[in-house]
This record gives structure tokens, C-alpha cells and sequence, in this order.
């Protein structure tokens, strides 16, 4: 299955060995994401670093690990589609992830509830996610 995954589904990954880190290196799963994603996360690697329960060398372990199960997918090959998810963005921030999902003809894994409403990208939570993987 292939996903359009969030920075927050990323740091919460970072912050603590739990079914969100499980997710990401389930090999069912072919995530991907925009390029800014490690630029937002090195703006909050210092907070993620303070709230991790993983010591140093975990951390960089399985920040490792998500660098290669990630692909990330450069701005100009879904710029196309920002027009388009703008419109049923409820948050700026969302825009990206929106338009690449749209672009890929996929899933976005994202745990913001105010996203979940447009019709136009289907938007699984972690639990979703499990509860569909289970199936």
C-alpha cells in the first residue's frame, strides 16, 4: 500500500518506539513524502530529541532507517496539483502532502483530525492504518 506520509507521523515515529514506528518499517507499506519533510523535522530535531524516550544512538538508528523508507519526491514533480489541494486544505501546512496524495493517486497517513473530512484523499490515522493492515 502506498502512503503519503506527514512530518507529525515522522516525529512521533522519533519520539518513541511505539505502532507508528512499528508502521514505518512495515514493508506492506511504501511511504513517501515530499522533500521539505527533513527540512521540518531539522527544524524540530532539537524538541524531538528532548521529548525521546530513544537514547542517542537509537535515535540515529532509526533516523537512519527512515531515510531509506522514505522516498521523497521533489516539489516540481507535484506542483501541478497544489492548486487543486489548496482548495480542500484545511491548513496550509497540509497543502504538500494533499497535492502529492493527488499526484500518486494514494493515501495520506496523517493523524490530524482536520484533514480527514475533504473527500477528495483518503486520510488513514495510525489506528486506521492498523485496523486496514489487519484486515
Amino acid at each position: 500500500m502506498q502512503l503519503v506520509v506527514d512530518a507529525n507521523i515522522l516525529f512521533s515515529a522519533l519520539i518513541k518506539d511505539s505502532v507508528t514506528s512499528d508502521l514505518i518499517v512495515d514493508n506492506s507499506l511504501n511511504l513517501v513524502s515530499v522533500e521539505f519533510i527533513f527540512e521540518e523535522f531539522g527544524k524540530y530535531k532539537s524538541l524531538i530529541k528532548e521529548k525521546t524516550e530513544r537514547t542517542e544512538e537509537e535515535f540515529d538508528r532509526f533516523m537512519e532507517i527512515i531515510l531509506k523508507k522514505i522516498t521523497l519526491v521533489p516539489y516540481e514533480e507535484f506542483k501541478s496539483f497544489i492548486t487543486e489541494a489548496e482548495k480542500i486544505s484545511p491548513d496550509p501546512k497540509d497543502t504538500e502532502y494533499l497535492a502529492l496524495a493527488l499526484k500518486l493517486n494514494c493515501f495520506l497517513w496523517s493523524n490530524d483530525k482536520k484533514i480527514k473530512p475533504q473527500e477528495k484523499v483518503k486520510v488513514y490515522s495510525t489506528e486506521d492504518l492498523m485496523n486496514k493492515l489487519k484486515q
